[in-house]
């Protein structure tokens, strides 16, 4: 491995990301969005795309859909299982509020028909 190449980041910008959300861009369209107890530190994606609408990649937020539906409780082998099931239900109360479509990628039903590339959305 060539070290020289990481001198750079030695010296660059970064952005703490212990907060509840970073908007990447500024511009609402790419959300970093805070939901800590499956790893210290979890968060998920918000995406405000123009002809999708918003749309939240839930990482392992959630892992089937049958535990939004059902309200299955966090799975007891979750780092903390009190935070992720205080984020499950932040995130619930955001999907409302923001009209946010959820993606969960463990869901092999829904991913099938997601768009693959290269295809995409938009």
């Amino acid at each position: 491995m060539n070290r020289t190449f990481f001198d750079k980041i030695k010296d660059s910008r970064w952005v703490g990301l212990d907060q509840d959300e970073y908007d990447v861009f500024g511009d609402g369209t790419v959300v970093l969005k805070a939901a800590p107890g499956h790893s210290p530190g979890h968060q998920v994606l918000v995406l405000n795309l123009a002809k999708s609408g918003r749309i939240m990649v839930a990482g392992d937020l959630y892992h089937y859909p049958q535990e939004r539906t059902l309200r299955r409780p966090v799975p007891d082998t979750e780092f903390n299982v009190q935070q992720a099931t205080a984020s499950r239900v932040m995130i619930e109360d955001y999907l409302k509020r923001t009209n946010a479509e959820i993606w969960i990628e463990h869901d092999f039903v829904a991913n099938a028909k997601l768009k693959k590339s290269p295809a995409y959305y938009d």
